[in-house]
């Protein structure tokens, strides 16, 4: 195949995936990892296991991509008929791979019972190169015919995208015209449109570089993408545009290439150590579950209350009661009393707490989407009010509280202004 512009398609294989019964990560996945090379993913197609319709959608394939990779069809099932079809579309016969035979025999053996059907996922493409599977069974492959570049892949992300990694990746790179290098700035506290609105006149004169701004549920990144013909210089190109973009930007970047506020916070806890501790209401243990989830997160995160009910405000945290009969439990003396009981309680540097309305009731005084977040340290606690509006759902509500906490506390540790 000669280097030239390569368009992609990714052609996903699976009932599951019209039905709704399975999101269809593999083609996200897949297309962020192929935006670091020249090739072009112009097409997602999902299609269902029917031997006709498979057909069909790799025939339209066949006429407009030079690259087709599909996800699914390689079990041992009747249904899985990506292999047959593939072979079938480019006059290629299965041939029977005895050492994948012999090794699906040994995986499986030792991990349930071995049925004859399991030995089909050893038949390939003649010719192919094969991917073997470390992660599961079906092995993958890739073969070039008729002018095209096909991949396979097994469905399960956890085979897929380890093995596109491992093999399909260093494959297309091999091929691709260029090398394209992306970095995203994450910020928090404006929205997508306003960051367009600040960089439109820029990014409408750029070409390489260029950037683009993309929402996400409650935070927004800016892209800055570069193409060139080696990654460092696609870097050297990328590096003062960064710089100038994140000066501009200022304080709402709370960090470059990483997936959330909580994984900033602990990059930054890492750098700067301190312990926090959390005392949750609405948000029910989310901001607790949130950074937890992250390796390294008991180094720093020393435990947490979810206090749903005021009884537990009182008799657990010790806030007072006579605040929360006086004030409401959603209200910014009960959440700043929250944040400085929970730090007290567990002997924390910094704690930070949450009391709002979720939905889809109102407590009769706030409006559903009320939300108080609080940030308790040594020498100062500090509240900020929400008022998320309520038509929100309560994922977006407690989701965008617990940034707003992590936000607070990312500020508080970087010495900067926390915002109320």
């Amino acid at each position: 195949m000669n280097r030239k512009t390569l368009d992609a398609e990714i052609l996903s294989v699976g009932t599951e995936l019209l039905r709704g019964h399975v999101t269809n990560t593999d083609a996200r996945d897949l297309s962020r990892l192929l935006a670091q090379t020249g090739i072009k993913v112009r097409w997602h197609t999902v299609v269902g296991d029917e031997p006709c319709r498979l057909r069909e959608s790799v025939e339209i394939a066949k006429g407009r991509a030079d690259i087709i990779i599909t996800t699914g069809g390689l079990g041992p099932t009747c249904d899985d008929l990506t292999k047959e079809v593939l072979a079938e579309a480019f006059s290629l016969p299965l041939v029977r791979n005895e050492a994948e035979a012999a090794g699906l025999y040994e995986y499986i053996r030792y991990g349930s019972a071995y049925t004859p059907n399991n030995q089909s996922q050893a038949l390939l493409p003649a010719g192919c190169t094969v991917f073997h599977n470390d992660w599961g069974t079906a092995p993958g492959c890739a073969f070039e015919a008729q002018g095209k570049l096909v991949l396979m892949l097994p469905g399960p992300p956890k085979e897929c995208l380890p093995m596109f990694e491992r093999y399909g990746l260093p494959l297309l790179k091999k091929l691709a015209p260029a090398c394209i290098v992306s970095h995203s700035l994450n910020i928090f506290g404006l929205g997508e449109s306003a960051v367009d609105e600040m960089f439109r006149e820029e990014m409408n004169a750029m070409q390489n570089p260029g950037m683009a701004p993309y929402a996400k549920e409650c935070d927004c990144l800016l892209q800055l993408t570069a193409e060139a013909e080696s990654e460092e210089a696609a870097e050297a190109l990328l590096r003062p545009v960064l710089a100038r973009v994140r000066e501009r930007l200022g304080d709402y970047v709370y960090g470059e290439d990483v997936e959330s506020l909580e994984e900033a916070l602990l990059a930054l806890l890492k750098e700067s150590p301190a312990t926090f501790a959390t005392a949750e209401s609405c948000t029910g243990g989310d901001i607790a579950r949130r950074f937890t989830e992250l390796p390294g997160a008991s180094a720093f995160f020393l435990g947490g209350v979810v206090s749903y009910t005021n009884e537990v405000k009182a008799g657990v945290l010790g806030v007072d009661r006579a605040l929360i009969e006086k004030y409401g439990a959603v209200s910014e003396p009960v959440a700043r009393a929250m944040a400085e009981r929970a730090r007290a309680l567990t002997g924390a540097d910094y704690a930070i707490s949450v009391t709002g309305l979720a939905g889809p009731d109102g407590d009769g005084v706030n409006e559903v989407g009320t939300v108080f977040v609080g940030l308790a340290a040594a020498e100062k606690s500090w509240v900020r009010e929400l008022h998320l509006g309520a038509f929100r759902t309560r994922s977006f509500i407690r989701r965008m509280a617990g940034n707003v906490a992590f936000d607070m506390l990312r500020r508080r540790i970087s010495g900067l202004p926390v915002m109320e």
